[in-house]
């Protein structure tokens, strides 16, 4: 299992606190560091710049909304950040939620039938084919995106629940799950993805896992502060879902790693024996935890 970063755009003070993120991340050895979309800095601008200030350490959006991108303006994007890169882009992309996309005015009734259309667009598209798609949602007629000699970057999905799981194990090449823990991904999110990915020839998918972490002497105040800080997932359906999967009435406090040394790598190794196959830490240190403390125990891990 590889382990990598979480960027923390929101709140950075300026795009220099951005991009710094990722030169760390390439120095202190981890395999890779991925940038949410959250109404702040542009993560694929964000990982071009990036792309010139590091040299091998893969970078990943976790996860980019499909809604307000037409699937050719995103290939169009993603290829020529692909080429800032250097080849080392991952694109992960969602369907975000109801209630954030309707601020935006967007019709959230069919949302499986929207990836489904979506992916059918993004993928031929990001190979540099021409799409003729006539859709419910996506009308697309002789579309193509022309950036030479780049190879298209790997497509997650955020998919949670077992339609998008199905859905994508047939049309992408893995998923990237958000506050799930090991029983959810073991017991539903690998064996659903697998199995489509099977059943369609696909290679295993790429399962990665994103959670906050924290290595601490005082897990019980940290993880009540993580409750609070995290709340807002426990009260979004599909985080709701995915938690209550996990085990009833499970907070995002329950499956954040907090705890010390011992505690956390044993966390982890429940997650890679749950199937996960690269770990996103979003290193969390609330005022009077040193971070340093989580870096070194991940960092040693990552090795």
């Amino acid at each position: 299992m590889k382990i990598g970063l979480m960027i923390a755009s929101a709140g950075a003070q300026n795009l220099d606190a951005v991009l710094s993120q990722f030169e760390q991340a390439e120095a202190r050895g981890f395999a890779s560091a991925w940038i949410p979309s959250v109404r702040g800095y542009d993560a694929l601008t964000a990982i071009a710049l990036a792309g010139r200030l590091t040299s091998t350490i893969e970078l990943a959006t976790f996860v980019i909304p499909t809604y307000p991108r037409h699937p050719s303006a995103l290939a169009e994007q993603a290829l020529t950040t692909q080429a800032a890169t250097g080849g080392r882009l991952t694109l992960g992309i969602g369907l975000s939620h109801r209630v954030s996309m309707a601020r935006l005015g967007f019709d959230w009734d069919h949302p499986v039938r929207h990836l489904r259309e979506y992916l059918s667009c993004l993928t031929p598209l990001l190979r540099g084919e021409s799409v003729t798609f006539a859709g419910e949602e996506l009308t697309l007629n002789e579309a193509q995106v022309t950036v030479p000699d780049v190879p298209p970057p790997s497509v997650l999905v955020a998919a949670l629940g077992p339609q998008l799981l199905r859905l994508t194990g047939r049309l992408a090449d893995g998923t990237a799950i958000w506050m799930g823990g090991p029983r959810y991904i073991a017991e539903h999110a690998v064996p659903t993805i697998t199995a489509a990915a099977k059943e369609a020839g696909r290679p295993a998918p790429r399962i990665v896992a994103g959670l906050p972490i924290c290595v601490t002497s005082n897990a019980d105040a940290v993880r009540e502060r993580a409750n609070r800080a995290f709340g807002r997932y426990g009260e979004l359906p599909s985080y709701r879902a995915i938690l209550d999967r996990q085990e009833a009435g499970a907070s995002p406090g329950d499956v954040a790693l907090i705890g010390d040394e011992a505690t956390v790598q044993a966390g982890i190794d429940e997650l890679r024996a749950a199937g996960v196959t690269d770990l996103i830490a979003s290193v969390y240190a609330p005022r009077g935890e040193d971070p340093e403390r989580t870096y070194a125990l991940l960092k040693f891990l990552a090795m």
